[in-house]
């Protein structure tokens, strides 16, 4: 019987790992900054052309290697991090497997050019796809740099499935951020196809998250500080009125690592209770220290999901820490009964005089209804409803006789019947021959809209509402990325834009129809919505656009509407194709039966 069981070489050995822990050009840029950042690299340059795909280029002036090490820093588990399995609970260091750059060299060309300070001549190393073809001397700054070039050239399958420039590079902008904001000291810069996207100098916290994020953001900032036994927790969240319809300030970070924790979010968004807008998310840049022994970062490949030992204990200091921070700055209403009054009540002796009772000059032969009363003493509101010509007022009242009926979700409903009441500014409610009709009003809306916006982007022609002063908005980097990426798509529909910078946007015009809404904010709603819709396969990117839109665009719940509205929001409602359900799947109607009501009061 022959044996079918074969160990793999070790160029596909590698290319399957490669799998696990580079999945596009962002996660080069992270291994390799990483790298640069353990190495001891205090000013460190990320250069990129073509979002990834053609070079991603990292330099540093850390350490450097020897010539034996920079070899075997490229072989599998090959790690100067750790010795013995106890180590991997006392890890400081970014990686420690020894995977990155083995996997890197797996998947693409690279080339690396390294010396130590103690050296006179560096070293240089090509490989091609787990291949060395060049090692020898060269000429070289102390430091080290990684260019890795041709990403999965030997794998067109791999390659072909990266996305468009603009969305690979906003997912490099992310890791980007993530490792500049936990390493304010260290210089960073970041250049793409030649251009500037970040020059960051070394600096503090603070500071760090302004030259990422913008000059605004610098009044928006809230200092947290809390030390604990079991971990200390420091960092900036964000002001409630500067919290944005959209994720991407969001940041935890545990001994200097990023980490990604819904848990932990829960808990600052438990913090920010009742004191949010509606759909509003929070910013924060949160960063805990705690004994690495106590977490476990070696869950994940690309080690951004951390596993705590006390995570219910973390949580509740997460949320009073926050807490506290909003009292702090007056935020969040709080009593303290250990204090002194505000107000100064008087204290009445008995020796004080007893005050006397007020009174009220009237006249008591006053009599509104006496025409003979003098003109001076006459009541302005009684001249005023004389003066009104009240004539056929009882046909106020008069009933609407109309017999023809309409048809909704199957129901019939009598014209005359048509009265609409709103329930605490999100349901309209109407009564239909087998009951009540309850419509969810902006989940009505959006559908309306969305099939709005896919007949103007079926059709190629723009309705746009110029902007009398343009609106210039600071924006994440990876938000413009996606502006840019769907800039056509949104020009049709009536945005219009130019951009000043990498940080900024300016909003030149709306879409018609939207002026009651800030131009801002109806952006930011709309990139958030169409970030949460880019993992979903089954729509394809103009459905994506127009969902996303008319998510950002629709009624917000709260907004009281009156009877002609929510009239013209039934009827637009009933002339869609599709009016049960929102774009996005969700319940649009629903029928409340007479026998349902009638089992509530047996």
């Amino acid at each position: 019987m022959t044996d079918i069981i074969r160990l793999l070489p070790d160029s596909v050995a590698n290319q399957i790992a490669a799998g696990e822990v580079i999945q596009r050009p962002a996660s080069v840029v992270k291994e390799l900054v990483e790298n640069s950042v353990d190495a001891g690299g205090r000013n460190i340059r990320v250069i990129i052309r073509d979002s990834g795909r053609t070079l991603v280029q990292v330099i540093d002036d850390g350490t450097g290697m020897s010539e034996t090490d920079a070899r075997l820093s490229f072989e599998r588990h090959a790690t100067s991090k750790i010795t013995a399995a106890q180590d991997l609970f006392s890890i400081r260091t970014k990686g420690f497997r020894g995977e990155a750059l083995a996997s890197i060299a797996a998947v693409a060309m690279v080339e690396l050019k390294t010396r130590k300070n103690e050296n006179d001549t560096g070293t240089l190393i090509i490989i091609n796809g787990s291949r060395v073809e060049t090692q020898e001397p060269c000429s070289c700054p102390v430091g080290s740099s990684f260019a890795v070039k041709n990403l999965f050239y030997n794998i067109p399958a791999r390659r072909k499935f990266l996305k468009s420039d603009n969305t690979e590079m906003r997912h490099i902008v992310n890791e980007f951020q993530k490792i500049v904001l936990a390493h304010p000291d260290i210089r960073f810069s970041l250049y793409h196809n030649d251009n500037e996207v970040y020059n960051l100098p070394d600096t503090n916290l603070r500071q760090r998250i302004v030259n990422v994020f913008g000059k605004q953001i610098n009044q928006e900032l809230i200092s947290i500080d809390t030390d604990t036994t079991l971990i200390k927790i420091a960092g900036f969240i964000g002001k409630p009125e500067n919290a944005r319809r959209t994720f991407g300030e969001q940041f935890f970070f545990i001994n200097n690592r990023f980490m990604k924790h819904p848990y932990f979010h829960k808990a600052v968004a438990e913090a920010y209770q009742n004191i949010l807008p509606a759909e509003a998310i929070p910013s924060y840049f949160i960063f805990m220290e705690t004994d690495p022994a106590s977490i476990d970062v070696n869950i994940h490949p690309t080690k951004t999901e951390i596993k705590f030992e006390d995570e219910r204990s973390i949580w509740q200091i997460l949320m009073a820490s926050v807490r506290e921070a909003l009292g702090r700055f007056n935020i969040i209403p709080s009593i303290d009964f250990e204090n002194e009054a505000l107000v100064d009540i008087p204290v009445m002796s008995k020796s004080s005089r007893t005050p006397d009772m007020p009174s009220i000059k009237i006249n008591p032969a006053f009599n509104p209804f006496d025409g003979d009363v003098p003109e001076n003493n006459r009541n302005q509101y009684f001249e005023r409803f004389e003066k009104e010509n009240t004539a056929g007022w009882e046909q106020l009242y008069a009933a609407v006789e109309k017999q023809e009926d309409l048809p909704v979700n199957n129901e019939k409903i009598k014209e005359s019947a048509r009265k609409f009441l709103h329930v605490k500014g999100k349901y309209i409610v109407c009564p239909v021959i087998s009951g009540l009709i309850v419509i969810d009003q902006k989940r009505a809306h959006e559908r309306i809209l969305f099939e709005r916006f896919i007949e103007i982007l079926g059709s190629d022609r723009s309705v746009s509402q110029s902007e009398l002063f343009p609106v210039i908005r600071a924006i994440n980097p990876a938000d413009l990325l996606i502006v840019r990426e769907i800039e056509k798509e949104l020009n049709i529909i009536g945005f219009m834009f130019s951009f000043p910078d990498e940080k900024s946007i300016e909003i030149k015009g709306r879409p018609s129809g939207t002026e009651d809404s800030d131009p801002g904010e109806l952006l930011e709603i709309l990139i958030e919505d169409y970030k949460n819709s880019l993992s979903d396969p089954s729509t394809g990117a103009r459905e994506k656009i127009a969902s996303a839109m008319a998510s950002a665009a629709a009624i917000p719940y709260g907004k009281s509407l009156s009877q002609d509205e929510m009239e013209n929001l039934f009827d637009l409602l009933f002339a869609c194709r599709a009016p049960n359900y929102s774009p996005k799947g969700r319940a649009v109607i629903s029928i409340l039966t007479l026998e349902e009501i009638d089992k509530r009061f047996k």
